[in-house]
């Protein structure tokens, strides 16, 4: 790890990234919500609009792991026997199918599914972390804080799925507990493009209350500084 701050050109003004205390999250990029045939699209969504965060998200995780960032990822899923699915979040939605019944890649969101997987080509490399999670944020009922803690880390880049509601979620959980976010606008996506671009304008209202904005290229751009040297 090259140990040397970062300026990072992002809204509502530029963040310093202190690499050896940032991590890279890649919030729920998995099969179920991203691809043809999954949930997600049987939910009638347009999943297209979500693979658009493929190829960036792809991008920058060569580049984080190239400059030594720590990569951790998360998934939303349940445990077999539905024991920490709350009835409220299986109830929502009166969805048929819904969570934990047979789906087009398994059981919908339980853990050890093929649909709960993450996407073939932003899998997790061995020895990255991977949070499953019960809820929207990766925080709640998880052991993310105490990994980022052993690690000292302070500064959090976001990418994944779904802007407004797993990333957002995160980012406010993150906000609240001290670290600071910085989210990348085209390794974010939502099935709704209204959506996501309020999720972002969130992010960098009031002089960044929730943290930073930037975008894939200009991350990727100032992380080969380090690669490079």
């Amino acid at each position: 790890m090259h140990d040397m701050n970062l300026s990072v050109a992002a809204d509502p003004y530029p963040v310093t990234l202190d690499l050896p205390h940032a991590a890279l999250i890649v919030i729920d990029m998995q099969r179920d919500f991203v691809e043809p045939g999954g949930f997600g699209a049987a939910l009638g969504n347009d999943v297209t609009r979500l693979q658009a965060a493929i190829d960036p998200i792809a991008a920058v995780l060569a580049a984080a792991r190239a400059a030594g960032l720590l990569v951790i990822h998360t998934r939303e899923g349940h445990r077999p026997d539905l024991t920490d699915l709350p009835p409220t979040k299986k109830a929502r939605g009166r969805l048929d199918p819904g969570i934990g019944d047979p789906g087009p890649m398994g059981r919908i969101l339980v853990r050890g599914e093929a649909g709960h997987e993450i996407v073939p080509v932003l899998a997790p490399l061995a020895g990255e972390p991977v949070i499953d999670k019960p809820g929207k944020g990766a925080f709640y009922a998880t052991d993310l804080e105490t990994i980022l803690r052993q690690r000292a880390i302070a500064k959090l880049i976001l990418c994944g799925v779904t802007t407004e509601v797993c990333v957002h979620t995160t980012l406010r959980e993150a906000n609240d507990r001290g670290f600071e976010c910085l989210v990348v606008s085209d390794g974010t996506a939502s099935y709704f493009p209204e959506f996501h671009a309020c999720a972002l304008a969130m992010v960098k209202a009031q002089g960044g209350i929730f943290g930073f904005v930037t975008d894939s290229a200009t991350l990727i751009r100032t992380l080969e500084k380090v690669i490079r040297t």
